[in-house]
């Protein structure tokens, strides 16, 4: 999942911003107490993701898949002053630890709406005009939730879709798990899609990026 070198990682994290203490917390209790903690933003991706909502700062954010909460948070930092975030997951389990989590954050949990459900089901109920989407979620919905969302991003909004190197499978061609081949269709679904501009960057996992002409 990691594709820079340990060192490189290093000194690329040293000489970015520093997490906060709650998204320290969040981190080392993710890892501690939670299945698959790899699923978290952590540190780098967390300030790529903050560093976009800065440069964008949007009024309305969507976020596909909380997990525990981490990536909303970075999102929440670069928010215009009268900005929400919706963000949707469906693990019940990890409720009371993330409404903990944006009760420590003060006014940034404070503007997250946390909804537990299946986005398949809640994003239509949606009325809110988005200006980024972050879509971070069961990967073989990956293109259904891009598709239930599109409409609702503004002209010159943003989607940004996590994972999309899957750990380098992506471009093996021995890989043909159900998840790899999802992610590839994505991938070539956005490439094609004459609507937006788009971007892979090898961040972490890789992120796509989309914005919608």
């Amino acid at each position: 999942m990691e594709f820079l070198p340990i060192e490189l990682q290093l000194y690329v994290e040293q000489h970015s911003n520093a997490e906060s203490p709650l998204l320290r917390r969040i981190h080392r209790e993710t890892h501690l107490n939670v299945l698959k903690p790899r699923m978290l933003s952590g540190h780098l991706q967390g300030r790529v993701l903050s560093m976009f909502a800065h440069m964008i700062r949007p009024q309305r954010v969507l976020e596909i898949g909380t997990y525990t909460g981490y990536s909303a948070l970075c999102m929440a930092e670069g928010l215009a002053s009268e900005g929400r975030i919706i963000t949707i997951d469906i693990n019940e389990e990890l409720e009371s630890m993330v409404r903990e989590y944006f009760r420590s954050a003060g006014n940034l949990g404070e503007r997250i709406d946390y909804i537990i459900g299946n986005a398949v089901h809640v994003i239509p109920t949606l009325t809110d005009s988005w200006d980024l989407v972050f879509i971070d979620a069961d990967k073989e919905n990956y293109a259904l939730y891009y598709d239930l969302a599109f409409d609702q991003v503004r002209s010159g909004g943003f989607i940004i879709a996590d994972n999309v190197l899957w750990s380098g499978k992506v471009f093996d061609p021995t890989k043909k798990d159900k998840d790899t081949k999802a992610i590839r269709a994505f991938n070539q679904k956005i490439h094609q899609d004459e609507r937006i501009e788009n971007v892979l960057f090898p961040i972490r996992d890789g992120l796509m990026i989309v914005r919608k002409k």
